[in-house]
């Protein structure tokens, strides 16, 4: 699996931004994907994910603004994000799961991420 982010760049407080992750190989295999971020020294951490039945988690410092979406057509993933705070500026990667099952309707989180990351996005939250 191949993994394809863009989306990123400068945006004021309270502005919006979409992020798109397209996937390219053994897409059916693929049973959820996550977005997550990075910035300074911290963990990369997990932001939003969903899963092949269109479960949802997200983090609570972005619930009610975010919101990840799958578009089947194209086999690309999104991140809407709305009411932009400066502590959202990251480096965003998305990141495809092909080894949990994710069979069940109701998840926290996400497992630990695979392998398949895609190349960074930079998301600058800044007047």
């Amino acid at each position: 699996v191949q993994l394809q982010a863009s989306g990123g760049g400068l945006v004021q407080p309270g502005g919006s931004l979409t992020l798109s992750c397209a996937a390219s190989g053994v897409i059916d295999k693929i049973t959820a994907v996550g977005w997550y971020r990075q910035s300074g020294g911290t963990q990369r951490e997990l932001v939003a994910g969903i899963t092949h039945l269109g479960v949802t988690v997200y983090a609570d410092s972005v619930k009610g603004r975010f919101t990840i979406s799958k578009n089947g057509a194209d086999n690309t993933w999104y991140l809407q994000m709305n009411s932009l705070k400066r502590e959202d500026t990251a480096v965003y990667y998305c990141n495809a799961d092909l080894y949990h099952a994710y069979a069940g309707w109701h998840y926290a989180t996400l497992g630990p991420p695979s392998d398949y990351w895609g190349q960074g996005t930079l998301v600058t939250v800044s007047s």
